[in-house]
């Protein structure tokens, strides 16, 4: 079995903290690091939290994939300041902790794979009229969480209830 295969096995967690234990172990990109240094003790700071409401066991995947998904903005934010400000090494840098951080996230739903999902939400809720396009991007949504973004999926979403017109 190969390390792809491994690592779609594994839960994003353990997967960051394999990440940061390969990289622990070699002589490699501080940059990369350091920015698997600051999810890990971003997750911590989240399952903390959890404990606070009850939740013994930490914050789920879930959590840990909004976890991300608000460094990456909060990076992406940084990097535009450092560009105004002239300051292009930082941005630079910033840039690469968003790669960095990308890497654990995962891809979103398109082309064919998009269609599917979108065929078979129109088909569950039986929608056949643009009106009924909110509710469909919403049920999406809710199915596949942070595997569809919401301007393609309101295209697929239009392009499929217009074919069923």
């Amino acid at each position: 079995m190969g390390r792809e295969d491994v690592s779609a096995c594994m839960g994003l967690r353990a997967r960051i903290l394999q990440a940061l234990k390969d990289e622990s172990d070699s002589i490699g990109d501080e940059t990369k690091r350091a920015t698997l240094r600051l999810i890990e003790c971003a997750i911590r700071d989240r399952d903390v939290c959890a404990r606070g409401r009850g939740q013994g066991a930490g914050c789920p995947d879930e959590d840990v994939r909004r976890v991300l998904e608000t460094l990456v903005l909060q990076r992406e934010a940084s990097a535009r300041e450092h560009e105004d400000e002239g300051r292009i090494d930082d941005a630079i840098r910033e840039r690469s902790e968003i790669e960095i951080i990308q890497q654990f996230l995962p891809k979103p739903l398109s082309g064919k794979a998009l269609e599917i999902a979108v065929k078979q939400i129109v088909d569950d809720l039986g929608a056949s009229k643009l009106t009924d396009l909110g509710r469909c991007v919403t049920a999406l949504k809710q199915r596949y969480p942070g595997l569809v973004e919401a301007s393609s999926a309101g295209k697929a979403v239009r392009t499929a209830l217009s074919k069923s017109l």
